[in-house]
């Protein structure tokens, strides 16, 4: 048997917990979290990453007449749709389709989706910065 010996690790005492030099912007963190809030029930399809926000997002949308993309829904919007609904459901949101003893929460989503009963709105970017909003309902 080789002999070990035991290595303590000491913290060193003059660490503090926090920089007390750095201040926390209160307004900052609450202004981003009522940006955060809006369009809850809007999943965006498209650049994510717009270059910047328009000067209103109102100014960009495109009414539901003059829309231009396809009305079906591709495999990725698709994807996002079913993974927001199931984390929603996941997290108690109300199923609104009869469970019939299902319990895994994508398979509640898949079911709302085959109903068409999701509430939820795919937000498609366009190039030139608009963007048009469809229920997932229109969808097929």
């Amino acid at each position: 048997m080789d002999e070990t010996e035991d290595v303590i690790y000491e913290p060193d005492e003059n660490l503090e917990e926090f920089a007390p030099d750095v201040e926390i912007d209160e307004a900052a963190i609450e202004a981003r979290a009522v940006a955060d809030e809006g369009d809850e029930k809007t999943v965006v399809s498209g650049d994510p990453n717009q270059p910047a926000k328009p000067s209103s997002d109102a100014d960009k949308k495109i009414p539901d007449d003059k829309r231009t993309t396809t009305p079906y829904m591709t495999k990725y919007e698709r994807a996002r749709v079913l993974g927001t609904r199931a984390l929603q459901i996941s997290m108690n949101a109300p199923v609104l389709v009869d469970l019939e003893g299902e319990t895994d929460p994508l398979q509640i989503a898949i079911k709302e989706l085959n109903q068409k009963k999701i509430p939820l709105v795919v937000r498609r970017y366009l190039p030139d910065g608009w963007y048009e909003d469809w229920t997932c309902e229109e969808l097929l």
